[in-house]
């Protein structure tokens, strides 16, 4: 049975405010607060997806952001026990421009509204998304506090001190907050299908160690779709720990935050596991933490790049793969190390998109090839890692 959010926007409180959003410039944004009541202050972005946002939510790429959301339908679909990316929600909180709905599908099991409050996670339904995407498109991402609360009072000034005292976040290192604490063995299950949902992986012919920086749980699922043993290692794991586990390959996890802050303890770690001739495969973070141990540098960028609809060029096949992103830093292009090749760029703005390794077997791309949300135009990218894994315990053995 669907748990239903108990009717908190009746007629006698619509016109009091119960939810806003005070941005670093003093624009304060209203509408009617959802999910838990308190407040919380981080990096406004938007996301274009239709679909999805139990899984965007739970990404642990959204920690230290306020997500607004483009689509205005969000919850129709309410949320499961099955599409978290993750166990613990990172997202500081959460913007729509309709108010929730009942959910209407068979998987569901509770109200996103009751799923919100469950997770601590502030919400604002009801505000005008599209004036506040504008604003972030003109102006950049904003720092702004996102505040819910049932009588409507709110100290705008405590609010907005709140906002220009937050430091952002660049120079920010989230991945040593969201990694995991102790090393595990994925032991969960492949991609959900339609016709079977979940089914759990009996075969692993292969040995991954994945370096977790935030990973979402469907990567996990998709390396056990390639019969893959996983290790899930912390983000400080020393190299000589990660090749004791005596892996065919290594994976570099998605992620929040700088990739240079990270970059001060992570960089030396891949060197030393590239120096193995180890195949190696980045996504996100990690793709940005790769290129700065060959020798490249990031930047934030003023919008970033969330949404489900994204083209990219596959400079290699010549052709384009609509991509789901979610990244606020980038490569710059200027100055690249000659040892790197560009694979993939954005149709959108040309930055970079994929690079990979001359004369190894180590590549990464800036977006999500496992979607969840979005298109499956790039999972042919796993199994390049996995054709890579091959070949490398084939020369083990020989």
């Amino acid at each position: 049975m669907i748990k239903k959010a108990k009717k908190n926007n009746s007629k006698k409180i619509s016109q009091i405010s119960t939810g806003l959003l005070v941005l670093e410039n003093k624009v304060v944004f209203k509408g009617m607060g959802i999910g838990y009541q308190g407040t919380a202050t981080g990096e406004v972005c938007f996301n274009t997806s239709l679909t999805g946002y139990q899984e965007i939510i739970s990404d642990p790429s959204y920690a230290g952001q306020i997500i607004n959301f483009t689509f205005p339908h969000i919850g129709n679909v309410g949320t499961n026990n099955e599409d978290h990316e993750s166990d613990k929600i990172w997202t500081k909180g959460v913007i729509f421009n309709s108010e929730i709905t009942n959910p209407s599908n068979y998987r569901a099991l509770t109200n996103l509204d009751i799923w919100l409050k469950k997770n601590k996670i502030v919400g604002i339904t009801g505000l005008d998304t599209r004036s506040l995407t504008n604003f972030i498109r003109d102006k950049g991402a904003p720092k702004g506090t996102i505040s819910f609360s049932n009588n409507g009072k709110f100290n705008i000034s405590k609010l907005t001190n709140l906002t220009t005292k937050w430091n952002g976040l660049q120079n920010l290192d989230l991945a040593e907050k969201v990694t995991t604490k102790k090393n595990y063995v994925w032991l969960g299950f492949k991609t959900w299908k339609k016709e079977s949902g979940f089914l759990k992986n009996k075969t692993k012919s292969l040995n991954v160690v994945a370096i977790d920086y935030g990973i979402k749980k469907n990567i996990l699922r998709y390396f056990s779709d390639f019969n893959c043993k996983v290790n899930i290692v912390s983000c400080k794991t020393n190299a000589n720990a990660i090749l004791k586990l005596k892996p065919d390959g290594i994976f570099l996890s998605n992620g929040p935050g700088d990739p240079a802050a990270t970059g001060k303890y992570a960089i030396n770690i891949i060197k030393e596991l590239i120096k193995k001739e180890m195949p190696i495969f980045g996504i996100c973070l990690g793709h940005q933490i790769l290129a700065l141990a060959l020798g490249a540098k990031t930047k934030k960028m003023k919008l970033g790049h969330r949404g489900a609809n994204h083209p990219v060029k596959n400079l290699i096949k010549n052709n384009v793969e609509i991509t789901s992103q979610n990244h606020g830093f980038e490569i710059i292009k200027e100055n690249l190390p000659k040892n790197i090749k560009i694979t993939h760029k954005s149709l959108f703005d040309n930055c970079i998109e994929g690079i990979k390794l001359k004369n190894k077997p180590v590549f990464s791309v800036q977006y999500h090839p496992e979607s969840n949300p979005g298109p499956q135009d790039s999972v042919y990218l796993f199994q390049e890692f996995i054709n890579n894994m091959k070949k490398n315990a084939k020369k083990k053995r020989s």
